[in-house]
């Protein structure tokens, strides 16, 4: 059965391309908010942290209706750091929207996403964001477009992709790139969406599947997951059977006891949905990222996508520096670790495994920044802990050592270019492609990850604050040829910015941390 007025669309796109900002305006145009209602930029990034640094970190669902027909839009971040929450999402839609930005045109993390969707053979919708910039360069960008999707395979109907020309800031959409100011609003992307996106397919009369692609929490029902309705239908106090694709050790029982349907950007109770349609449920505490539920008298699980492995490590460990306790609320071992078990539960692409003492862990994850998110998260929720400075993670392929590598693209002033190329080749970059675009260069390095570690300062500094880089792991690898010691010493994590600080007689040194001012005093670290 096709549900004809209903799609499931994620939103994909490099970071800071605008996805958030053009979800704000399909929102408005749609009819979601009230006229006189007050609206925050960027409604979709709810969390602290997302709205301090302007980048979403958690794949979100909202909805919005047109022409009689519900659009469930899924916004996905665009770091690469958590493309574990891009992946994951893309089985709950049937079709993507690939933003590229009309200037910077197709960057790394454009190339991660769109391979992910076209592996899952998605239908695709292309928009070429913010054309009104006063730099766009709309037809180069349309070739960069054409190119990647021939690099990546793209069978012909997925070269055939439509292509719409959009001002997410503006709220207005063209199919004419020549004429951008003949779009007045988003009514061109809403028509294309409901034509060329596919509408779900299941079958309501078998028995219930439904597959978990996200997990949240809510203080009054507790743990929630989110998917979409594969077959069947799901009803609330429904007995349900709870199985997993990966681990058939997985068996749990129970209820449905609170159904949501996503509206707008909140949610809304329900009393059932068929099949195709995403919701929310609670009613399983130990739910998790993966799980199949299903009909008890039809227990068969549903295949979940391969997350990437992580590629960077940290070690987490219990505070014991003479200050330890003074500051943290949660400081123990047991305590450290019932936490990071819980992010896992809603975090695919981190790994985390005891290490050979009881009071330490070794934390995985995809990138420093993804780390970093995580550490500032539990030091606002008041845990108090040491870790490790990062370091790649390597492994054997037939008797070689092998290590990640980084697809890292530059933006640069002309004039800088020179400054990059000297420190990144004093970091094992090899150089891959360059072009000019008008007074800026564009360079496409190849590099180990280790080699970036610490040069977002240095790289500020020699390209006076102008220039961009971006970048993308390779999970395959190449051989390990250099073997760096590892750095043993850890840094104290205060659980709230040190109160003051004596500098008379100290050597005290501040750098940047993952976007936040660090001050280091006595081998402490305190974020400012």
């Amino acid at each position: 059965m096709i549900q004809e007025n209903l799609r499931n669309v994620a939103i994909i796109a490099h970071v800071d391309h605008g996805k958030t900002t053009l979800v704000d305006q399909m929102l408005k145009q749609s009819g979601a908010f009230r006229a006189n209602q007050q609206v925050a930029e960027r409604v979709m990034d709810s969390g602290d942290i997302e709205r301090e640094r302007g980048i979403t970190i958690l794949a979100k669902n909202c909805s919005c209706e047109y022409n009689g027909v519900k659009i469930n839009i899924v916004d996905t971040p665009g770091h690469a750091d958590f493309g574990g929450e891009v992946e994951r999402v893309l089985k709950m839609v049937n079709g993507v929207l690939l933003l590229v930005d009309a200037a910077e045109g197709c960057m790394p993390q454009t190339r991660f996403v769109l391979q992910k969707a076209l592996q899952q053979n998605l239908s695709l919708v292309i928009a070429v964001n913010k054309i009104d910039r006063p730099d766009a360069r709309i037809a180069e960008v349309i070739d960069e477009i054409l190119e990647l999707l021939m690099d990546l395979g793209a069978t012909d109907e997925q070269l055939d992709s439509p292509m719409v020309f959009c001002s997410g800031r503006n709220g207005t959409a063209s199919y004419d790139w020549t004429d951008p100011a003949s779009g007045t609003d988003l009514k061109p992307l809403f028509d294309t969406i409901l034509k060329y996106v596919q509408p779900p397919e299941g079958e309501p009369d078998e028995p219930l599947q439904m597959l978990v692609s996200s997990v949240d929490y809510n203080d009054f029902v507790g743990r929630m997951g989110v998917g979409r309705v594969q077959n069947g239908v799901i009803k609330v106090g429904s007995p349900i059977q709870v199985c997993d694709w990966h681990n058939p050790d997985v068996h749990m029982s129970g209820r449905i006891t609170k159904l949501f349907d996503f509206k707008a950007n909140g949610r809304e109770p329900i009393e059932s949905a068929q099949a195709g349609d995403i919701v929310a449920f609670a009613g399983l505490p130990d739910i998790s990222i993966g799980n199949t539920i299903c009909d008890p008298s039809k227990v068969q699980p549903l295949p979940f996508v391969k997350i990437n492995d992580p590629t960077v490590e940290m070690t987490f460990s219990v505070n014991d520096s003479p200050f330890a306790g003074k500051e943290g609320k949660y400081v123990t071992s047991r305590q450290i670790r019932d936490r990071l078990m819980r992010e896992l539960l809603k975090d695919v692409a981190l790994k985390v495994e005891d290490s050979a003492t009881n009071d330490s862990f070794r934390v995985m994850g995809r990138g420093e920044m993804h780390l970093s998110i995580l550490i500032e998260t539990m030091r606002r929720e008041g845990y108090e802990l040491q870790v490790s400075p990062p370091h790649v993670l390597t492994h054997e392929e037939n008797g070689k050592v092998m290590e990640p590598m980084e697809r890292v693209v530059v933006d640069v002033p002309e004039t800088y270019q020179g400054n990059v190329m000297t420190a990144l080749g004093a970091r094992k970059a090899i150089l891959m492609n360059m072009q000019m675009m008008n007074s800026r260069s564009r360079i496409e390095f190849r590099m180990p990850s280790r080699g970036l570690f610490g040069y977002r300062s240095q790289f500020l500094t020699d390209t006076h604050g102008e220039g961009c880089l971006a970048a993308y792991s390779f999970i395959s690898g190449f051989p390990l040829t250099i073997r760096t010691a590892k750095i043993r010493k850890t840094y104290h994590i205060s659980a709230r910015p040190a109160p003051g600080i004596t500098i008379s007689g100290r050597k005290i040194c501040a750098c940047n941390f993952s976007g936040r001012i660090v001050f280091y005093f006595r081998n402490f670290i305190y974020f400012w």
